[in-house]
């Protein structure tokens, strides 16, 4: 297991509050394993291999920018006997998963002991790109003159 204190990082700097917490979630745990795919330009797909877990067992949340999936079953006596080796893990899991902006979830399935999570992005409209046309400006030349003649003609009809 690898862990990281960062409490003598903590008592030196103020303001990287933030960024020792976004160090200290990084640490991710071996299991369950996992792959993460991009199959689109903002699709993506996360898949853990959570063998011997039904759906009931597993708990997807996601809140904010946050994704957490995680597994709790109940091993009782009578199932731990009678192994004389346990090669396949069965024990409680907790992953979290940090979601870029506008990320959610669309869906999960589980099928033969493999959790497939589906992700979307979904950027609104007044945030996306967008092309801004560029007319013609009035001529200010022309605009500035008018105004002197009216001024001359009126000057002129009132003498």
């Amino acid at each position: 297991m690898r862990t990281f204190d960062f409490t003598p990082l903590y008592r030196s700097t103020v303001g990287f509050d933030r960024m020792f917490d976004m160090l200290d979630s990084s640490i991710r745990p071996d299991w369950p394993p996992y792959d993460i795919e991009k199959l689109g330009d903002d699709k993506y797909r996360i898949s853990m291999a959570v063998a011997g877990f039904s759906t009931e067992e597993i708990e997807l949340t996601q809140e904010g920018t946050t994704l957490v999936v995680s597994g709790s079953r109940e091993v009782s006596e009578a199932q731990q006997q009678g192994y004389l080796h346990r090669g396949l893990v069965n024990r409680n899991f907790k992953q979290t998963f940090s979601l870029a902006d506008h990320v959610k979830v669309t869906g999960a399935s589980l099928d033969n002991g493999l959790l497939q999570i589906d992700l979307v992005r979904e950027v609104p409209e007044q945030l996306k790109p967008r092309r801004i046309a560029i007319g013609e400006a009035p001529r200010t030349g022309v605009e500035s003159t008018q105004p002197q003649k009216r001024l001359e003609q009126d000057t002129k009809a009132a003498a």
